[in-house]
């Protein structure tokens, strides 16, 4: 029997979300789920896939409930939730997209589509116009890319005389809010001036800070929750019992009270400022997240978990936290970031949740410059050491050569990923490896490559020659 809606028919809806994947069913959708049951409103999400069908085809003939599997040292809690009520496909239907943005009772559209959906170069945060999607969307009404939707569907809402809807981004990109404005906006003025003019008058970015440990779900889990539950579930998610949402309480003013849910009754953190969470969170979560992962990964490890708890691996990271990472940024409010640390590590040590290093490691050149490229500047520039993350840069640029410390291939997922391999390997010797993609613009200026280049080149030697292990025991 497969699982089904408990809770009465689906909630009308008032959000549209682009990319529904794992992790905002984990976190967003369960904090609105929340909000609207604590307080009320028209909340539901339509969610869009922007790429495959899987999703929808996974959760249509359950109506698309699904279950979110909290997975801690104890044991692991169940909760079902029913906040999305359709599913689209937009390579399928772009118009249905849009007309489901276009709606008046849409009043966010939310984001999760990771960083490389935004179409723009990760080194100076501008759109990239020579994006084949972003070419497409620049003269075609029915576009390709989470900024041609955007864009398209605000165009048709002043076309009808609407307020915009809020953009609501999820992903993890430094000052998100302002990032995604300027995409959009970059893009809107490329096809209608008066368009981007209202949307800088009258539209509304607010950033975040989205915070959840939510590992991919596999084959075994779903096995083991149906026997568990006794009912199929095509699509549940799991996640960490750890979340921490921070939003700029900035919407669309035009709605008033109906302008968002009532998210501060559920937890989150309504701010007038998010950078400070961002920098805590992108810097000391993810960049230690990324760090791990290429270098657990050659050394062996599987997951976080079985990474930090490697010795060498866990001192390596809380020494990152204390000497490199704590020191490059201002903390929140009454944010103790040394118990933050810890937190995080005991987050990272939780065997329930089996976070693979392969799956953290993806999309490295569209993760780097926020994750770890924005401390090593900051350290450079206050003539701060940073040996822990030059190591992390080198590990990264050996993992993208493809090839792993025991002469074993790595199946690489990045939008860069053939360009970086022909580079590595277009190279005889370390030094020219490094050289080269240390050139690759969309990842690394020009000032920050010449300012790491020997410092990276020596540590890419050490880790090639010496391993990880000893590699990092000589950083100590």
């Amino acid at each position: 029997m497969r699982v089904s809606r408990e809770k009465g028919p689906a909630p009308t809806a008032g959000i549209v979300h682009l990319g529904l994947g794992a992790f905002f069913r984990a976190f967003g959708a369960v904090y609105i789920e929340e909000a609207m049951q604590k307080s009320g409103g028209d909340w539901g999400i339509i969610g869009v896939s922007l790429q495959s069908p899987t999703t929808r085809d996974q959760l249509a003939p359950q109506d698309f409930v699904y279950t979110a599997q909290e997975l801690g040292p104890g044991g692991s809690r169940l909760h079902q939730v029913e906040i999305i009520r359709d599913v689209l496909v937009a390579p399928e239907s772009p118009e249905a997209v849009l007309a489901a943005m276009a709606d008046p009772a849409i009043r966010i559209v939310t984001l999760t589509v990771t960083e490389k959906g935004y179409c723009h170069d990760p080194a100076s945060g501008s759109l990239n116009f020579k994006h084949p999607g972003i070419q497409h969307d620049l003269t075609s009404e029915l576009p390709t890319t989470a900024p041609g939707y955007l864009v398209r569907a605000l165009q048709r809402r002043k076309a009808a005389g609407l307020p915009p809807f809020t953009v609501l981004t999820c992903d993890n990109l430094p000052d998100n809010g302002r990032l995604v404005k300027g995409i959009v906006l970059e893009l809107a003025r490329k096809i209608d001036p008066a368009l981007a003019d209202w949307l800088e008058a009258e539209g509304r970015f607010p950033a975040t800070m989205v915070d959840r440990i939510v590992p991919a779900t596999k084959p075994q889990d779903i096995e083991v929750l149906s026997a568990r539950t006794g009912r199929d579930d095509a699509a549940p998610v799991m996640h960490e019992p750890f979340r921490q949402w921070v939003v700029e309480d900035d919407f669309v003013p035009a709605y008033g009270k109906d302008a968002r849910p009532d998210l501060g009754a559920v937890g989150v953190e309504l701010v007038d400022n998010v950078t400070a969470y961002e920098h805590m969170k992108l810097r000391m979560l993810n960049g230690t997240h990324s760090s791990l992962a290429y270098l657990g990964y050659l050394a062996g490890h599987e997951t976080i978990a079985e990474t930090v708890a490697d010795p060498v691996l866990a001192a390596y990271v809380k020494r990152l936290w204390k000497t490199e990472i704590i020191p490059s940024f201002t903390a929140p409010p009454g944010v103790d970031l040394e118990g933050y640390a810890d937190a995080l590590f005991d987050r990272y040590s939780n065997p329930g949740i089996q976070h693979r290093t392969w799956q953290i490691a993806m999309d490295g050149s569209q993760k780097l410059p926020q994750r770890i490229l924005g401390t090593l500047r900051d350290n450079l520039d206050a003539d701060r050491a940073c040996p822990g993350l030059l190591t992390a840069v080198a590990a990264w640029m050996i993992y993208v050569g493809g090839t792993d410390l025991k002469g074993e291939p790595i199946d690489v997922r990045d939008p860069l990923s053939e360009r970086l391999k022909i580079l590595s390997d277009g190279a005889s010797n370390t030094q020219g490896k490094v050289a080269a993609l240390l050139g690759v613009r969309d990842i690394f200026d020009a000032a920050l490559a010449d300012a790491i280049q020997s410092e990276v080149t020596a540590a890419y030697e050490r880790l090639a020659s010496g391993g990880v292990h000893r590699t990092l025991e000589a950083l100590a």
